[in-house]
């Protein structure tokens, strides 16, 4: 019996989550840890009881290190020391509007830092699995749904960062062995999305106008579409690219369904029963020549590949 308890203890995987305390970083976290992990978390700030890790009950559940993405030397010693078998890449700066106005930190923060990652994996000769979180962005406008190797059409220095990533993460693993995969993720929601993003842009209004039915609330550009998908399914879709039997393959992460910005607007207010055009002003000073009409992926080579598909419709998020 002791035998198997430490055959079991010897063969525990261990997981890596740079940027443990985002929104996708701390659905992987509890992902993994009910897959029976080990998972140590990175994040920049030093407040490692994060109201995240509470919201998902993960708090105290892993060891969380402070490591700055930029510095290698941080990098080299969490690879050296820590030996884990996976890598989820989850850190960055990641809103397409914050990156307009801090356009060179956005670039280090996604480019830079991936550099930095594969260059130490390369020197240590990491033999493990590492996934990058891509984004829908890199493609722009998509008149059909994306695939993998659909045309890029960047808008805004994340998707050019995202882009840059993308192809430095393939020149590793074709030219130098790498086994590092890119998830070219579709927007995908959570109660933890943070204030800066649509989404949870809208569902604050909605609170606010239900709380008080004299409330007007400025927007922008409504005429847009998104392919929305659920946080807690796509950080399975990442595991399994990151798991895959064979050669590392890249993946879009999507649900290759379609929902306009005004849909959505609408749902959330009726959840209050209120009609969003009592309380919804359009400002034409919040619309950015860059925007993007309608994005959506195409799911079915996933599936295909790794059988996940989404489950969660635009009703349940």
């Amino acid at each position: 019996r002791s035998y198997f308890v430490w055959k079991s203890f010897q063969m525990r995987r261990k997981a890596i989550v740079i940027g443990c305390s985002g929104q996708d970083g701390s659905y992987m976290v509890k992902s993994l840890l009910m897959k029976g992990y080990e998972v140590i978390g990175t994040s920049r700030s030093k407040k490692f009881l994060h109201p995240n890790h509470k919201a998902l009950g993960i708090s105290n559940k892993f060891l969380v290190r402070q490591v700055d993405t930029l510095n290698s030397d941080q990098i080299s010693e969490l690879l050296v020391n820590e030996k884990p078998n996976e890598i989820y890449n989850l850190a960055a700066q990641s809103s397409v509007g914050q990156s307009f106005k801090e356009p060179s930190k956005t670039e280090q923060s996604i480019m830079l830092a991936s550099e930095i990652l594969l260059n130490n994996c390369r020197k240590h000769n990491f033999n493990g699995r590492i996934f990058f979180a891509g984004s829908s962005e890199i493609y722009g406008f998509t008149e059909k749904p994306a695939k993998i190797d659909s045309a890029f059409n960047p808008q805004n220095p994340y998707a050019y960062a995202k882009l840059a990533s993308m192809n430095l993460v393939k020149k590793f693993r074709n030219e130098f062995g790498v086994k590092a995969v890119t998830g070219v993720l579709f927007p995908h929601e959570s109660p933890l999305r943070t204030k800066q993003f649509v989404t949870r842009k809208i569902i604050d209004a909605a609170i606010i106008c239900n709380n008080d039915r004299s409330k007007k609330i400025e927007f922008g550009n409504l005429n847009i579409s998104r392919d929305w998908g659920w946080a807690g399914e796509f950080v399975e879709a990442m595991y399994l690219m990151n798991n895959r039997e064979y050669i590392a393959k890249d993946h879009i992460i999507c649900t290759g369904k379609l929902t306009s910005l005004e849909t959505f607007i609408d749902k959330a207010f009726k959840f209050f029963n209120l009609d969003w055009q009592d309380h919804i002003v359009i400002n034409n000073k919040y619309f950015r020549s860059t925007d993007i009409e309608k994005s959506f992926g195409d799911p079915k080579p996933i599936f295909n590949d790794l059988h996940w598909k989404n489950e969660k419709n635009i009703d349940d998020i």
